[in-house]
């Protein structure tokens, strides 16, 4: 009997650390330099966010980042079905306060509502990148062209019709939920950045073992694949070894100080 208590302490434990770690509030801040960047941009500051599922933002996380970033990306799913529409307008109108916002579908979102998501967003002056781009010129005439797909597990994305809506020889960055859009990209695409999530870092992992692989930076060709772990949780509220992330990226020319 007393041992099926320990055991039982020892659980409870557990799962109260990984409710804990689930729970966390952490920005990490990633800088990015690359020679194709226009140097007139200065620096290009984004706040990244993706998979925040049932999570209502911290004030803490917008109180560290508000006035740092130049726009805010939210990698998809925003939402899932259940979740209270009160609590993603909430988001929503967090993450617009911090500057202009930019979205792309992911596999959640759609499980819901997701004709009341996108009004709500249209609503709220977000953009949805659905397999469209937003171009962004310098005071020099540089471009930057930022690219989203809708989500390639439902084969709603067209990479090629978002390509075809940004101007070729700008500096390209793509959003995509799913990281599994770099099987698909060529290395005459010219896309020197690419930004997901959708993975949840494997979300519980034990030692070096999850369900997908940790969040991090993977080069394919002439791109940089950068996978967040996400704010959110799927399934169960619980993370091991997968904390979650949002993110400040820093986007700069090789030679800018």
């Amino acid at each position: 009997m007393v041992y099926i208590l320990i055991l039982l302490i020892f659980a409870f434990l557990i799962v109260f650390f990984m409710w804990r770690t689930a729970n966390q509030n952490k920005v990490y801040y990633q800088e990015f330099s690359f020679e194709q960047f226009p140097s007139s941009f200065g620096e290009l500051k984004v706040f990244f966010i993706s998979d925040i599922h049932k999570r209502e933002i911290s004030n803490k996380i917008i109180d560290e980042v508000k006035g740092k970033v130049d726009i805010v990306i939210i990698g998809g799913d925003l939402t899932e079905k259940g979740v209270p529409q009160k609590r993603v307008e909430e988001n929503i109108k967090k993450l617009k306060g911090l500057g202009p916002t930019y979205f792309v579908w992911g596999n959640n979102d759609y499980e819901g509502d997701y004709h009341w998501l996108d009004a709500t967003l249209l609503q709220y002056g977000i953009k949805i990148l659905d397999n469209t781009s937003v171009i962004f010129e310098s005071e020099k005439g540089d471009l930057v062209s930022l690219v989203g797909i809708d989500y390639l597990g439902f084969q709603k994305d067209k990479l090629d019709l978002a390509l075809s809506d940004s101007i070729e020889g700008s500096f390209r960055i793509l959003v995509s939920h799913h990281p599994g859009i770099i099987k698909k990209i060529k290395e005459s695409d010219s896309i020197p950045l690419i930004l997901s999530g959708h993975t949840h870092g494997g979300q519980i992992r034990f030692l070096w073992f999850g369900p997908y692989e940790k969040g991090g930076i993977k080069k394919h060709g002439n791109s940089l694949l950068f996978t967040s772990n996400g704010y959110g949780t799927s399934l169960v509220p619980l993370r091991l070894g997968a904390k979650p992330e949002t993110h400040v990226i820093t986007i700069k020319h090789k030679t800018y100080k």
